[in-house]
């Protein structure tokens, strides 16, 4: 059995503690056992790694993931990749965000209904690197929603299916089951870049996204929503979807919902992609004066306001902002983590909890994911700084010394103590 030490370690745990300094001991892909301050573990048959005063943190999870996403300028553009080369595509996407910090992945949607579920298998297996994956199905939209691309004669592919009514959301919903997916992805609401249904439009019906939502759940898989639209984050909470994203447009109402349910459901906001596309999107055609980029410029306000609103009620937020776009690259995700900070008003012990405890929550590992614990998965992060003190450095791959997932380096710190 491989064994770790890291000695001379500032470990922040994420159990809401201090960071102290001490040593962990990793035996096989688990944390074996955690000391603190001047308490020495065994060394025998261990690989004994010098920390060197540099932080010790859970790897981070991303909980709105889009590995199949890539880079492009358009939804369009996604959908005209080759299954072929799109599987290559979300195979380096996935190592991407591993090399970023994040070793686990909760996926929104995937482009094509088995690319997710492909790179999954082939990361459990061993066979190419890549963060924990929870495999996402395409997104179930309906005609004219968001994801529906097609014109009159004319046939074009996105990343959705397209479902009209309960027996054919049932039947696509099976479908993505029979191939593999952990959670099925429905678009509740509309888009601001979306012609036929903009961002405060709810495009799904309760007896749509009720069909998803039972069959999903026969079957053991979450549910997962796009809603922007207040009255689309009602019908997911009355309908019972799990991963709820966006939620710009909430009112009071759908708060209440929220909160009343906070220990059900887990939400995501989305910020990156409101940020970066109001503001930075300019090469790609979407300059900051147009009026696309100041609809979400105002979403960005409104969605500011309603996150704030979220953390005095409690609900669970995580990081996750629609990575996988020209302007919003695989492998910058912990971006969020800073606009949680400056924008939100998390502190960083907060934000980076948001990212580690909760993502062990997210992915359904809450016993065993996100925190540094005895009998915990050995998903870890040595940091070059303290980034409770500084959120940022997060960002600066330079800084992340090792990166270990599963307890095998993905990334192996430069200076080892030796074995001992």
């Amino acid at each position: 059995m491989n064994r770790t030490l890291f000695t001379n370690a500032g470990i922040w745990d994420a159990t809401g503690a201090a960071t102290y300094p001490g040593e962990v001991l990793v035996e096989g892909n688990r944390i074996a056992k955690v000391s603190k301050g001047g308490s020495r573990l065994p060394r025998d048959g261990a690989e004994v790694m010098d920390a060197a005063g540099a932080t010790l943190i859970p790897g981070l999870c991303e909980g709105h993931a889009h590995p199949s996403f890539s880079n492009a300028a358009s939804t369009v553009e996604i959908g005209d990749i080759p299954p072929e080369e799109h599987v290559l595509v979300t195979m380096h996407n996935a190592r991407a965000m591993l090399d970023a910090g994040f070793t686990s992945l909760y996926g929104a949607a995937s482009a094509k209904v088995r690319l997710d579920v492909v790179i999954r298998n082939e990361i459990e297996a061993g066979r190419i690197p890549g963060p924990r994956l929870r495999a996402a199905s395409p997104e179930i939209t309906v005609t004219g929603g968001l994801g529906d691309e097609r014109k009159m004669h004319m046939h074009r592919e996105s990343f959705a299916l397209i479902a009209d009514g309960p027996d054919e959301v049932r039947r696509v919903t099976r479908m993505c089951v029979r191939e593999g997916v952990d959670n099925v992805k429905i678009n509740i609401s509309g888009d601001d870049f979306i012609k036929s249904a903009k961002a405060a439009m709810t495009v799904m019906n309760d007896t749509e996204i009720k069909a998803a939502v039972e069959v999903a759940q026969a079957f053991g898989r979450r549910v997962n929503a796009h809603c922007r639209a207040g009255e689309s984050v009602k019908a997911a909470v009355r309908c019972g979807v799990d991963v709820i994203y966006h939620c710009e447009f909430a009112d009071e109402e759908a708060l209440d919902m929220l909160e009343a349910r906070k220990d059900r459901h887990h939400f995501a906001p989305g910020l990156a992609w409101l940020v970066k596309t109001s503001r930075d999107a300019g090469p790609w055609g979407i300059a900051p004066d147009s009026p696309l980029a100041q609809a979400y410029a105002r979403e960005l306000d409104a969605a500011v306001e309603v996150c704030r609103s979220m953390r005095k009620r409690g609900i669970r937020i995580l990081p996750g902002g629609d990575y996988g776009f020209a302007w919003t690259p695989h492998g910058t995700n912990a971006r969020d983590l800073q606009y949680f900070v400056e924008m939100l008003g998390f502190s960083p012990m907060e934000a980076i909890l948001s990212a580690t405890r909760h993502g062990g929550a997210i992915i359904g590992m809450a016993n065993e994911l996100g925190q540094i614990k005895e009998g915990f998965l050995a998903d870890l992060l040595l940091v070059d700084g303290d980034p409770l003190a500084d959120i940022r450095i997060l960002q600066e791959k330079a800084r992340l010394l090792a990166i270990m997932k599963d307890g095998r380096f993905h990334k192996e710190p430069r200076v080892s103590g030796g074995r001992m």
